[in-house]
């Protein structure tokens, strides 16, 4: 019995922490997820719920955590904190400062919960990682982390863009979505002087600022523009970004 359980705790417990990573989970999701029946699932968070864990049921739609309720603090497996450690790696290549900064310090308040075993392990697995993109340390942006906020806010900001051809001009856009490529970050944004979407090397922004002005969200996925593109560029292949 007790080898029966064991399964079944780590999947309550995996759980747990799935519901506090997400806004909202269904049955069938973690069903699928865990390999089990969504009946299972049912009497999981039961079980959760009888051992106190504020879960919110909608009807029709999933669970999600009561708003403030915070787990136990995380304990890594070694792998886990392997891979964590060996991002952190990639992670110190990137061009863009603010990410590097904001990915360094948030792995430092990670580092301080490992055990001391692991501390151990990962201090000699970062002398043991490199990684050759970039290896001269180039930064050639440091807004990343400020559009990052904006797409989640769904803030307006104002932006001072140098294009690829060297044209100079001010703009208000709408912050969408943002893929690396090549070492480089780009923006995909609404913007309000060409009245579309358009891409922007984020290292051709010369300067960004805030606006406190807000939009509603774009009733697509980074998918659905992917597609728009292909369709509306597919007789021109070479059309540069903006």
């Amino acid at each position: 019995m007790e080898d029966l359980e064991k399964p079944r705790i780590s999947r309550l417990t995996s759980i747990l922490t799935q519901l506090q990573s997400n806004k909202l989970l269904t049955a069938k999701m973690l069903a699928d997820k865990y390999k089990v029946s969504v009946r299972t699932i049912y009497r999981d968070i039961r079980t959760l719920e009888n051992s106190g864990v504020p879960i919110i049921t909608e009807e029709g739609r999933g669970y999600s955590l009561m708003e403030g309720y915070q787990l136990p603090p995380v304990m890594f497996s070694e792998n886990e904190a392997n891979a964590l450690i060996t991002a952190e790696q990639l992670v110190i290549k990137n061009k863009d400062t603010s990410f590097v900064q904001h990915y360094s310090e948030a792995i430092l308040k990670i580092k301080a919960i490992l055990k001391n075993s692991q501390k151990q392990k990962s201090n000699l697995l970062t002398n043991r990682v490199y990684f050759t993109e970039n290896y001269k340390a180039q930064t050639t942006s440091s807004y990343l982390m400020l559009l990052q906020s904006a797409i989640t806010n769904f803030e307006i900001l104002e932006m001072e863009y140098m294009s690829l051809e060297n044209n100079f001009t001010k703009r208000k856009i709408e912050p969408f979505a943002l893929y690396s490529t090549e070492g480089n970050w780009v923006l995909i944004a609404f913007c309000l002087l060409r009245k579309e979407f358009r891409a922007f090397r984020i290292d051709h922004i010369k300067k960004v600022m805030s606006t406190n002005s807000y939009f509603e969200s774009h009733n697509m996925t980074l998918q659905d523009y992917f597609k728009m593109c292909a369709e509306k560029y597919k007789n021109t292949p070479d059309t540069p970004l903006s």
